[in-house]
């Protein structure tokens, strides 16, 4: 123990290391927020979810930092709701029992682009007579717009690119486009300044009335954008970090443990019992591994568990084991061993206490760097759509994005994202793992 935390220290020496601790302090603490902030149930019910859940977001949103670079400003979501306090309502008896409520709703565009989409939520609470609604609009040029008007059954969902009636009144111009565009302009850009939408309710009972709900989705959203179904990137890249980080650390612990102890077993008793572990082992060597793991995937079942404990099995038996058995057979002469066996120290005694103690030093680097390595496995799974369909991780992000065409379409942040959070996974544990393997290999040291 005073060796390796004398080898701990010495990494202090090396940049590199530093660097990629801070890189492996930085995902274990984000991995943790994660936990406490986001906890699994609704982390998967959100990921899980429809539209309901992620009504208010736009499709295929680029991340909202990207305004903060110079000569882009991209439209940003706007949500406002009559039950905010900022929002102006004037109610006006017509007689007769009619009431008009009339909800307005204020906001400024001042940006380069437009809009994705523009949707108004109405919802109406009445007994029998249908409130009936009229929705204006009212740009900053002073050009007043009919949008349509409904009448209410239950729960209505306008949106205003699919109203063709609308576009046909508007000369056939794409929309939302033209309820944005400038009329002066000679080219299609946004007219800047204050927009107004009314919404004109007309209710028949006195306790009737018509929540109202606008939308306006823009090109921007979030710290990571949004996919295809509106769902926030960010929730699969948060809940990507404990759900990698936890694969490569159980896998890389249970394989390289399981593997270290079956190498001292078999190079202490020796005879049949090695040669048994060698013959295994040489089998196991010429097993494919990940077309082993695609056909548990699409025969089987695709969680993650089920893939941890295959990648566990696969890894015993592993190429570590003969590496691990030629620094057994020597120290298995020490002269500390001799002892041991002198004041009747029993096998499995000698094994756990003076064997697998003298490898550590060989053992931790090479623990360190395979965790990345199960970790790409993880995603790797996850890209050829063989991952956990119910977690969201940085694979399953991959996925979705290579179904849905985001390269050609021009959604590279749906792509960068993930595959930068793996690369400074692998950096990380690479940089600590090749510092640590020039520390504990004598041969390395004055390299």
């Amino acid at each position: 123990m005073s060796g390796l935390k004398g080898a701990f220290q010495e990494l202090r020496h090396y940049p590199s290391a530093i660097a990629g601790i801070m890189l492996i302090v930085a995902l274990v603490a984000l991995a943790i927020y994660t936990v406490i902030a986001i906890p699994y149930e609704e982390a998967i019910t959100r990921w899980r979810g429809g539209e309901n859940i992620w009504i208010e977001n736009p499709r295929h949103a680029r991340p909202q930092w990207l305004n903060l670079l110079p000569g882009i400003n991209l439209p940003e979501t706007i949500v406002i709701s009559s039950q905010d306090e900022e929002v102006s309502q004037q109610t006006e008896a017509l007689g007769q029992g009619m009431i008009e409520v009339t909800t307005v709703f204020h906001f400024a565009y001042l940006y380069d682009g437009f809009p994705q989409e523009v949707t108004v939520f109405l919802s109406p609470q009445y007994q029998e007579k249908r409130p009936h609604v009229t929705l204006t609009w009212l740009p900053p040029s002073g050009e007043e717009v009919r949008l349509t008007d409904l009448t209410l059954r239950g729960p209505e969902t306008y949106r205003v690119s699919q109203d063709n009636r609308l576009q046909r009144r508007l000369r056939g111009r794409p929309l939302p486009q033209a309820l944005f565009a400038d009329p002066e302009a000679e080219t299609l850009v946004p007219l800047k300044g204050t927009y107004e939408l009314r919404v004109a309710a007309l209710v028949f009972e006195g306790e009737a009335k018509v929540d109202a709900k606008f939308v306006l989705y823009g090109q921007v959203y979030g710290l990571a954008g949004t996919d295809h179904r509106r769902r926030d990137l960010m929730l699969a890249l948060l809940w990507g970090t404990p759900v990698a980080l936890a694969f490569g650390f159980l896998a890389a612990i249970g394989s390289t443990m399981s593997t270290m102890i079956i190498a001292a077993i078999g190079s202490w008793f020796g005879g049949w019992v090695d040669a048994a572990i060698q013959r295994i082992t040489e089998v196991n060597l010429i097993l494919p591994a990940l077309p082993i793991l695609i056909m548990v995937g699409a025969f089987y079942s695709r969680s993650i568990w089920l893939m941890l404990g295959v990648v566990i099995l696969l890894g015993i038996f592993s190429a570590g084991i003969k590496s691990y058995r030629a620094i057994f057979l020597q120290v298995k002469e020490s002269p500390y061993v001799e002892a041991a066996r002198a004041y009747g120290a029993g096998n499995f005694r000698i094994v756990f206490l003076y064997l697998i103690p003298r490898i550590v030093p060989v053992l931790v680097p090479q623990f360190v760097v395979l965790i990345p390595s199960f970790v790409f496995l993880e995603a790797t799974l996850a890209v050829l759509g063989l991952g956990d369909p119910v977690l969201p991780t940085w694979g399953k992000v991959l996925n979705d994005a290579n179904s849905n065409g985001a390269l050609y379409q021009g959604h590279y942040y749906w792509v960068l994202e993930p595959a930068a959070l793996l690369m400074l996974t692998g950096l990380g544990f690479a940089m600590v793992g090749f510092a640590l393997d020039r520390i504990f290999n004598p041969r390395l040291r004055d390299l």
